[in-house]
């Protein structure tokens, strides 16, 4: 994170935000800056990727589908955009602290134990690690326990748009991102690397959120994408994985997508149509055919 505060400030803090009396390397500065860098960064890209797949990936189809919720879209950015200012509070300071150099982030590829062979075997690493961590993560906020208060906001999205990617409660949006943010503190991971990396989270959970199926044949049974994460949301108690079906299939909650054997919710609209059912007064508080009251709270 160094590299985007230095980038900050030599193109706009330092010129035109902070007066000359504020070191660059001052903590307060540096926690105020990380702070709306952070947030910003994480709106833009928010914002920024999730329209990207929502106007060209993402099947405007499945807004007819019966448990897609009256101004959902609106409602999910909504939401999203007022538990990031919150999410980031923690994650600030995991920054401030890779900053300070408390991590194991290293600038140059000859700092790195093994050379450019080690870039591409952190990568490796890093998505597996933080593919586990979120697994565990994840079905730990799934415990009955713990579900109502942090994880239940994410699951009112039954069927999710782009923009349901990141519309989580605060502390369970932080904790399914820790493992990310924790990783550069125990193994070595070069810093441009780092950023990418966090690019890529970024667009793969908002990948996994767009109704979009279409993964290579031979690769369905190794990656967790939309279609087996469209599961999740539906019926609850599988697919809890982030990248890999890995510890889906360890831990018994693998399940293979509705939507990969003709019974997904593209198949249900296809059928209701078909059937003439898609006919719904919204205005008077139904969506498609189902009251709005019953499609809200409907639970697993």
């Amino acid at each position: 994170m160094d590299l985007v505060l230095n980038v900050a400030d030599f193109y706009v803090l330092t010129p035109y935000v902070y007066p000359t009396s504020w070191p660059e390397d001052g903590a307060l500065r540096q926690i105020i800056s990380l702070m709306v860098v952070t947030n910003l960064g994480a709106a833009v890209l928010y914002l920024g990727l999730g329209a990207i797949s929502y106007y060209f990936i993402f099947d405007h189809d499945l807004m007819k589908h019966p448990q897609f919720l009256e101004n959902q879209v609106r409602r999910e950015i909504k939401y999203a955009l007022t538990s990031l200012p919150w999410i980031s509070i923690p994650t600030v300071a995991l920054f401030f602290a890779e900053v300070r150099g408390y991590s194991k982030l290293y600038d140059n590829v000859s700092d790195s134990p093994l050379g450019w062979p080690g870039l591409f075997l952190s990568m490796i690493s890093f998505l597996f690690f933080t593919d586990m961590c979120i697994y565990w993560i994840h079905r730990f906020l799934h415990h009955k326990l713990i579900y109502k208060m942090f994880h239940k906001p994410h699951h009112i999205w039954k069927i999710p748009t782009p923009f349901a990617s990141h519309a989580f409660h605060p502390v369970d949006g932080f904790m399914q991102g820790l493992p990310y943010h924790i990783y550069p503190f125990l193994f070595p991971l070069h810093k441009v690397l780092y950023l990418l990396l966090y690019v890529f989270v970024n667009i793969w959970t908002i990948s996994i959120h767009d109704g979009d199926y279409r993964v290579p044949r031979g690769l369905t049974a190794v990656i967790n994408g939309s279609a087996h994460h469209t599961d999740h949301h539906l019926f609850f108690d599988y697919n809890y994985g982030q990248y890999f079906t890995l510890w889906d299939r360890l831990g018994g909650s693998y399940r293979h997508p509705s939507g990969l054997k003709g019974k997904g919710p593209h198949d249900l609209i296809r059928k209701l149509q078909a059937e003439g059912k898609l006919v719904g007064d919204k205005g008077k508080g139904q969506v498609n055919g189902h009251s709005w009251r019953e499609v809200t709270h409907k639970e697993e």
